[in-house]
């Protein structure tokens, strides 16, 4: 991770095409989700001996034990945010980053949380080589951004045991938060909407495969 060659060729650009065409085919419906899929390259998340499978919808390892999710699960989650244009989105697990382009391709203002120290510095200097303007920070994604809530939105790109309640804390009221809990192989996807202080509505999207959420090891934030 990531490619040597930071080149988004004519070839690229027609199977992010199609890449895109099959997740609209599979039902992803929200046009400004599946724009931001046609516009971030894919591939530049990729180590260049792999580059042939950046277009394929399926996950992929990146190191540390962790993977690009993906993209029909990484356009779900985000048609699941209901963003809008500015809105303030907090990403537990950043991975290869490719999620937290799509967010700031989209417009928002992104801070994402990295668990992993080598994949962490692996992807920030890829983040600033793609001059995307993103706030990264090394830490334990259980305990969010504290110093930054409320948030509008968070995203969770890791199973989860439970739903943390420091997470539901720094989400706005009226905000929401996207996140796989199961403890298993297979978690469901839940949306929270937090209501006001105390309550919260939840609701299930269906069932996915992701790498567990690490914790414990937190950092002052």
């Amino acid at each position: 991770m990531p490619a040597t060659s930071l080149i988004d060729s004519y070839r690229h650009k027609g199977m992010r095409r199609k890449l895109v065409e099959s997740l609209r085919m599979k039902g992803i419906k929200d046009e400004k989700v599946l724009a931001a899929l046609d516009l971030v390259p894919r591939h530049f998340f990729f180590d260049s001996s792999f580059l042939e499978f950046a277009y394929e919808d399926k996950a992929f390892p990146i190191g540390s034990g962790q993977t690009i999710s993906q993209p029909y699960t990484v356009a779900f989650q985000t048609e699941l945010l209901n963003l809008d244009k500015g809105m303030k989105v907090l990403e537990i697990g950043t991975g290869s980053g490719y999620q937290a382009c799509v967010l700031a391709s989209m417009g928002m203002k992104v801070y994402t949380i990295e668990r992993q120290k080598l994949l962490f510095d692996k992807t920030k200097s890829l983040l600033k080589e793609l001059k995307y303007h993103i706030n990264t920070y090394y830490g334990d994604g259980y305990l969010g951004l504290k110093a930054h809530a409320p948030f509008d939105r968070i995203l969770i790109t890791a199973a989860a045991p439970g739903i943390p309640d420091a997470l539901i804390s720094q989400l706005k009221h009226g905000g929401i938060m996207v996140i796989p809990v199961g403890a298993h192989d297979i978690q469901i996807m839940k949306r929270i909407i937090r209501v006001t202080e105390t309550e919260t509505i939840s609701e299930t999207h269906g069932t996915f495969r992701f790498v567990p959420m690490l914790g414990e090891k937190a950092q002052d934030l």
